[in-house]
Order: structure tokens, then C-alpha cells, then sequence
């Protein structure tokens, strides 16, 4: 019994003296810790889809498929209903297209670029711009259409 009262005596009794003369706590509170980074989550998961801005254009519906993803992000070029020629979401005159591309390519692993045009471009000026691009160097040139077009040859017709 004696034990017993000695151990709960000396216990707790030493280490509130200490916190209260002014010693040193060895304990981190990690609690504002916690709170800032869960609200630097919050902010960053609000933000993140507002960082994928692009081009305002109407792509032609086809009946094909998606791409599979790649390692490396793909470059894009975009043709406007207006007439104008974007890489990624700056301008480029059309004079200035192809050594543009060539730059590009140059530092580029991969040759593969994605082509997104208007629905109402003619032909013609698609096809202009293609040329351009293989000029530039990019060998693997696929179009980007919407999905949920008209199936044409699979049997049935929409």
C-alpha cells in the first residue's frame, strides 16, 4: 500500500510544477499546422479546374473514340471560326506557323499534336494548316472532334 500512495504522489505532481515555473514544453501543437494545410487543400482544389482555360470553338461530331492519355502534354493547335491560328492559347500569324512549330518540335520528345478546328472552316483551310504542321515537323497530327456524332458504315444510321 505504500507503493501504491508513493507512486501516485511523485507521477503528475513534478510535471505541473515544471509547466508552471516557466519550463520548456518538448510538445509541438500541430493543430494550426493541420488547419492551414487543410484550407490551402480547399483553395487548391477550387482553383484547379478554373486553370484549364481554352479556346471557345465548335468542334464537329464524330462517332470515334477518345485517345489514350499520354506521358508528356499534348500540344494543341486551334483553328477559330475567325479565321485565327493558336499553339496552345497564344496567336501566331500564319507566316509565322511553321518555324514556330519547328522550334517546338525541337524541343519535343514527341511528334504527336493535336488539330482542333471549327466545324465551319472550309476544307481547304484545314488542310493548309496540316501542311503547315508537317512542314513544322510534327509527323502525328490527330483531330480533335466532340463525340456523340453521326456513326456512318457501322450499320445503322442516325
Amino acid at each position: 500500500m505504500g507503493a501504491q500512495l508513493m507512486k501516485r504522489q511523485g507521477g503528475t505532481g513534478t510535471r505541473r510544477r515544471r509547466a508552471r515555473s516557466g519550463g520548456r514544453m518538448s510538445e509541438i501543437n500541430v493543430t494550426p499546422f493541420v488547419d492551414v494545410m487543410l484550407v490551402l487543400l480547399i483553395i487548391f482544389m477550387v482553383a484547379a479546374p478554373m486553370l484549364t482555360v481554352g479556346v471557345p470553338i465548335e468542334l464537329p461530331r464524330t462517332a470515334a473514340g477518345a485517345l489514350p492519355a499520354e506521358q508528356q502534354e499534348p500540344l494543341s493547335v486551334t483553328l477559330t471560326a475567325d479565321g485565327r491560328v493558336l499553339i496552345q492559347e497564344s496567336e501566331v500569324a500564319p507566316d509565322d506557323l511553321v518555324p514556330r512549330l519547328r522550334a517546338v518540335a525541337a524541343e519535343r520528345d514527341d511528334d504527336r499534336l493535336f488539330l482542333r478546328a471549327d466545324g465551319n472552316i472550309p476544307y481547304e483551310r484545314v488542310m493548309q494548316v496540316m501542311g503547315a504542321l508537317n512542314s513544322g515537323g510534327f509527323r502525328s497530327i490527330g483531330l480533335v472532334t466532340d463525340t456523340g456524332g453521326p456513326a456512318r458504315g457501322a450499320g445503322t444510321e442516325r
